[in-house]
């Protein structure tokens, strides 16, 4: 799973399990009718707004997207630069025999290897990025769609908790109860809102770009290997994808490699 992911669950929840123990006991907010408004409210209305395969869908891909991340993009330049090597010695019947990682690019060196005329490459793999897109999209909708409702949910667990707590008046007792209902439930919402579902949609949003980038530099790299360009030459132009900082880090392998053959002439 992504690190990133890792650390902002834990310490986002972490943060608040912490404040809640410094400042009382945790079982104090917890409250099984409460929670159950909200998720079981957000879930039904997201049921009511979606197909439930779709809804299945959209929770399977962001699982996915939290799980894994797009790869290294230097990893997969040096990668796009040797198999340009291997490509214009051996030619790219040769390019059968590699086993990239990454689903575009070994998507694009079997077409290559087939054959296939590059212009067609090209909209064989912006098809399948398009309906990337889309899926992600969906997602996306849903879950911005989640954190709208689980907000508006603790609110309604809020107006019936009020007014449990009207129609207790005369018991004390059972004025408590009420009263965590209407505050916890609004509680569980902003929770899910903004550490959960939010997150998420924002999550499938930028791995949606980060995928769209690494495709156009995919297409790219294929390009070069299709023409049978320098390889020095495709690992220049595949740089210009990358950051400053980034692009440095690519050359400064590669300069640090020319060092210790310099040391060893």
């Amino acid at each position: 799973m992504d690190i990133a992911t890792i650390a902002g669950v834990l310490l986002g929840f972490g943060l608040i399990i912490v404040s809640i123990l410094l400042s009382g006991s945790l079982m104090a907010f917890v409250n099984i009718p409460g929670l159950a408004i909200v998720v079981g409210g957000t879930i039904a209305a997201t049921l009511i707004m979606q197909r439930l395969s779709v809804v299945l869908g959209a929770v399977k891909v962001a699982i996915n997207v939290l799980k894994s991340g797009t790869g290294s993009s230097v990893d997969l330049i040096k990668e796009m630069v040797q198999l340009s090597d291997v490509a214009r010695k051996e030619g790219l019947l040769a390019l059968e025999k590699a086993k990239p990682k990454n689903l575009f690019l070994a998507k694009g060196l079997r077409l290559l290897a087939d054959g296939v005329d590059l212009k067609d490459i090209a909209a064989i793999l912006k098809t399948e990025l398009l309906y990337i897109k889309q899926r992600h999209k969906r997602g996306q909708k849903i879950f911005k769609f989640m954190t709208a409702t689980a907000p508006a949910m603790g609110m309604v667990g809020t107006l019936i908790g009020l007014v449990q707590m009207l129609m207790s008046l005369s018991d004390p007792s059972a004025i408590g109860p009420a009263m965590a209902v209407a505050l916890l439930t609004t509680f569980y919402g902003a929770v899910l809102a903004f550490l959960v579902f939010g997150p998420i949609a924002a999550k499938l949003e930028s791995r949606t770009d980060e995928e769209s980038a690494q495709l156009e530099m995919i297409l790219s790299g294929i390009a070069g290997i299709y023409n049978k360009e320098n390889p020095r030459m495709i690992e220049l132009r595949l740089a210009t994808f990358l950051d400053p900082k980034t692009r440095n880090s690519l050359g400064g392998d590669k300069n640090k490699g020319d060092g210790k053959d310099k040391k060893a002439a």
